[in-house]
């Protein structure tokens, strides 16, 4: 017989941990609702108070559950933002670590990015385009600031186009892909660039305002083409935390 096919045993609050998510994914304990108390789970599944707590906090790494002081965990709704979170801190050491993650990401966003300037364009009302606005006049306001305070408003920029999709994981994936590259951006922002980069921006919104999928694909494909090559590895994290 394979090895591959020899039975491991596990440990006991990995089986309580199963079976809580079974619960929870089942219903039986919907969001807003207390799971049992640390005593009742331990008389449940005859297992000792070190295995329950340890399956409620793998719960609680997971945002699946908050666990309070004296109180019962109480299951959470989990939400888009919650679930990129997860997996935050091993993406940002996988791009430390490959060069050739980095270029992926790029790649990534540019394909994600344009669908999504093309899917705002055909929801985009009028208070959205207020917003949008707004976010570009509070970049230009930020021109001959440092460069880290100019790419936060670029970042605010693009993760408003987001908001625009009514897309709950297009918020939460751009936001993740905007901060992730930005721990590689090269700094070299000149003026002439700046400038650029608000015309493109401009280009991007007339596009939604118009109303234009097609148009606003295009401007968001030319702008994160040209912008590419400002992100580059190995990283160079800006002079202040974005």
């Amino acid at each position: 017989m394979p090895e591959n096919q020899k039975i491991v045993r596990r440990k006991l609050s990995d089986e309580v941990l199963a079976r809580l998510l079974q619960a929870i994914e089942s219903g039986e304990y919907p969001p807003g609702a207390q799971l049992p108390s640390e005593r009742e789970l331990m008389t449940t599944y005859g297992v000792g108070r070190p295995a329950v707590r340890e399956a409620l906090q793998a719960l609680g790494n997971r945002g699946l559950v908050a666990i309070s002081h004296g109180e019962r965990a109480r299951v959470l709704q989990p939400t888009a933002a919650d679930v990129i979170q997860q997996i935050d801190g091993a993406a940002r050491h996988l791009l430390t670590m490959s060069p050739q993650s980095l270029e992926h990401l790029k790649q990534a966003r540019e394909f994600f990015e344009v669908g999504m300037a093309a899917e705002a364009a055909r929801h985009a009302e009028p208070e959205d385009i207020a917003r949008l606005e707004a976010a570009l006049n509070a970049q230009k306001c930020l021109l001959q600031t440092d460069t880290a305070a100019f790419v936060a408003a670029d970042m605010e920029f693009h993760t408003t186009i987001a908001t625009v999709t009514r897309n709950p994981v297009f918020e939460a994936v751009s936001g993740a892909m905007l901060q992730w590259l930005s721990r590689f951006h090269s700094g070299l922002l000149h003026r002439k660039s700046r400038d650029v980069t608000l015309v493109e921006h401009r280009s991007i919104l007339d596009a939604i305002a118009a109303r234009d999928p097609e148009r606003a694909a295009s401007a968001m494909r030319s702008h994160l083409y040209r912008a590419g090559p400002l992100y580059s590895s190995p990283p160079q994290v800006l002079e202040k935390a974005l």
